[in-house]
């Protein structure tokens, strides 16, 4: 089997062979095993429940693919509402003519990220569109977490919190826009796209209270602290100068005039918690190699309810406003 053909997803025998070839030989669990119609699960703890659609073009780039981009992605929606990923459902719609090989490589390298939180894709679905109709592959998961603790929320950020940064932002739109692009880099700028439940167990585990977390995907951090100033009727005030921005990042954006807090992440996470649990925070995030440079960045007051202020090194400030239009397309 060299290309993916019409037939592959006319419910037939070449389905059969390609979900049992392809899908079963890299997603194996007893329960997905079952081909039922639907997976039963057993859950006795309060869940988090997900989805999302990825259709990043190209679907290969510095650090990632489509299929890592679908795991990190769910995976992490769950993990930013303190719940534990258990079980996910992967559907394919794939171009006809698509290369096998190149699929194969995307579900590898889902597998391999489904190893980093031990979830379980136990059920999915496969369609073929005729050729012209798509652009090679889209994929949409589903997941469901156990909740581990309660009370993250954007609408639970009060006055006096402190807020931190994972780690240095805008990898991952950096990366795809110069992929797109042709821009030709003489570094090792990759995205950023990770699991980030191990890290958030970690602080969980520490008993460090979290009011708040958020990956920040399409909009970046300039989209999060937005949300939270206007669902928690705060304002988020910033120090620029503190602001992780690696030097490629920073180059792009200086060569096409954007700028990095609105670019988008695929693992990198924002927090909000009590001013007294910086340090604890910044310890605990600083056991993982993700998450290395975490940064405190700035805090809540009640200045301007529902206005970030951005603090320059020059004693000037200004406001940090929502990302407006769509800044680059297909990034996730």
């Amino acid at each position: 089997m060299k290309t993916i053909q019409l037939s592959h997803g006319g419910g037939g025998e070449e389905t059969n062979d390609l979900i049992s070839d392809l899908f079963y030989k890299h997603f194996s669990n007893e329960i997905l095993l079952k081909a039922e119609d639907a997976a039963i699960l057993h859950i006795n703890e309060t869940i988090a429940f997900t989805t999302d659609s990825f259709t990043v073009s190209p679907i290969f780039f510095k650090g990632g693919d489509i299929g890592k981009l679908a795991i990190a992605g769910t995976v992490n929606d769950l993990a930013m509402m303190g719940a534990k990923p258990l079980y996910l459902s992967s559907s394919f719609i794939i171009e006809e003519g698509f290369s096998f090989k190149e699929l194969e490589r995307i579900v590898i390298t889902m597998k391999n990220e489904l190893a980093k939180s031990g979830a379980k894709i136990v059920c999915g679905d496969t369609k073929v569109v005729p050729k012209g109709s798509l652009d090679k592959i889209f994929i949409n998961t589903a997941g469901i977490g156990a909740l581990k603790t309660d009370g993250i929320s954007a609408h639970n950020i009060q006055e006096g919190d402190a807020i931190i940064v994972s780690r240095d932002f805008g990898r991952h739109g950096a990366t795809i826009l110069a992929a797109r692009e042709g821009i030709e880099l003489d570094s090792d700028l990759e995205s950023d796209c990770e699991t980030l439940w191990p890290a958030v167990e970690a602080l969980i585990n520490s008993g460090i209270k979290v009011n708040a977390l958020r990956d920040a995907t399409r909009g970046g951090l300039a989209a999060v602290l937005n949300e939270w100033a206007l669902s928690s009727n705060v304002c988020i005030e910033v120090e620029e100068e503190k602001l992780p921005v690696c030097d490629e990042v920073q180059g792009i954006c200086e060569m096409l005039g954007f700028e990095a807090y609105d670019f988008a992440n695929e693992g990198t996470f924002i927090l909000s918690v009590s001013k007294d649990d910086v340090e604890k925070v910044l310890d605990v995030l600083k056991e993982f190699d993700f998450s290395s440079n975490a940064t405190y960045i700035g805090s809540v007051t009640n200045e301007k309810p529902k206005k970030v202020i951005l603090h320059s090194a020059w004693g000037s400030r200004r406001y940090l406003e929502l990302p407006k239009g769509e800044l680059l397309p297909r990034i996730c």
